[in-house]
């Protein structure tokens, strides 16, 4: 199979930001600007949502045009996305200006840096925030099959993609359910109309705290006899699983919380384990509320952002809001409701793990010549 880089069929050009930062003179206006908050994982087209420049910002900055291939080199390295109209982009990001649609096929383009994306991640560096450089983007071998079979390469995938990500929403749907039934059983938990008790999230816990370093000289990145302890990250779902040590930090049924990027989100937890950094574990008085009561009541919560760009979660930040107590009698009706519910979602993510297998699987084939 032939292989060429990006800059055969393409200009690549770095973002750029107007200085001073948040000048009237540059910023605020009306013309959009791409930010690395704004690119889904799940997305294909970007739409800049939450930054604006100035006509005068906007020429000290990068414009492109709608359809543009972006890439972020910092924030998610490696992530692609298209335009889907015509914006700036930031410093975060790379794109492809003129890109030769003879040669490349724009969706197939994508598909190939969504597979690429994690050797582009691991190619990134810095100690703090890591970041991939332009040379390292315009050094990626792309296959090049024909257009034809690039555009059939695409659609194979795109329509394994429609799959995985039709279960991803009905997930969702699961998800939104479960609120809706609380909300329906105990109200709106800011306006509180049903009068349920309140109380502050450190007086139903018997322990909250946020999690510590790796275990490094007692941890292993596989499950065996030695270490069996799961140490879970900030991640969601079981991506938080971070590898296994043998310290039993937490032993009671607990719930976690993620504290840096998608903050606030609450996991049940059942069985030992150990909690790294960015991750708050809350492990109630259950005489009090129950766990899967208290899981819901979490996700209700609003918390500010930290002092950075990027969202975290502390422990003063949780510990004093507030939640509503309804009878024990209640929580259990409403747990047991849940529970149907999450009978449900355990198909749909069964599913889901069928779809994502599929895809991968067609992804890896695709991109070594062995999809026909």
């Amino acid at each position: 199979m032939k292989f060429i880089t990006i800059d055969e069929v393409a200009t690549v050009v770095r973002g750029s930001s107007p200085r001073p930062q948040g000048d009237v003179r540059y910023y605020g206006g009306n013309v959009p600007r791409l930010m690395v908050s704004d690119v889904t994982r799940d997305g294909m087209y970007v739409t800049p949502k939450i930054d604006f420049l100035t006509e005068e910002g906007a020429t000290k900055s990068r414009p492109m045009k709608k359809g543009d291939f972006i890439i972020a080199v910092s924030g998610d390295p490696g992530e692609p996305c298209i335009l889907t109209v015509d914006a700036c982009i930031h410093d975060g990001f790379v794109g492809f200006r003129n890109l030769d649609v003879s040669k490349v096929f724009t969706p197939y383009l994508y598909r190939f840096f969504k597979y690429n994306k994690l050797k582009s991640k691991s190619q990134a560096v810095g100690a703090i925030y890591k970041n991939l450089n332009t040379d390292q983007i315009k050094g990626i071998q792309i296959p090049l099959p024909s257009l034809q079979q690039q555009q059939k390469i695409a659609n194979i995938l795109d329509a394994a993609d429609a799959l995985r990500q039709n279960d991803k929403a009905l997930i969702a749907k699961y998800d939104e359910l479960t609120q809706a039934l609380f909300l329906d059983m105990f109200g709106d938990p800011v306006s509180n109309p049903k009068g349920w008790e309140k109380k502050r999230v450190f007086e139903i816990s018997k322990s909250l705290f946020a999690g510590g370093d790796v275990p490094k000289d007692r941890f292993s990145k596989e499950l065996n006899e030695k270490y069996n302890v799961p140490i879970y990250s900030n991640g969601l779902g079981e991506n938080a699983l971070y590898g296994f040590t043998n310290i039993n930090k937490v032993k009671e049924d607990s719930i976690t919380m993620s504290a840096r990027g998608t903050i606030g989100f609450p996991e049940i937890r059942k069985t030992p384990f150990f909690p790294i950094i960015r991750l708050i574990v809350i492990t109630p008085y259950t005489e009090m509320v129950l766990l899967n009561y208290l899981k819901i009541a979490l996700s209700f919560l609003e918390f500010r952002k930290g002092g950075s760009s990027i969202p975290q979660l502390t422990v003063p930040m949780i510990k004093d809001k507030e939640i509503l107590i309804p009878s024990i009698e209640l929580q259990n009706q409403f747990a047991k409701r849940v529970a149907v519910i999450e009978e449900q979602k355990a198909i749909a993510q069964k599913s889901l793990e069928q779809s994502e297998s599929l895809f991968n699987s067609l992804l890896q084939k695709a991109f070594k010549g062995e999809l026909v």
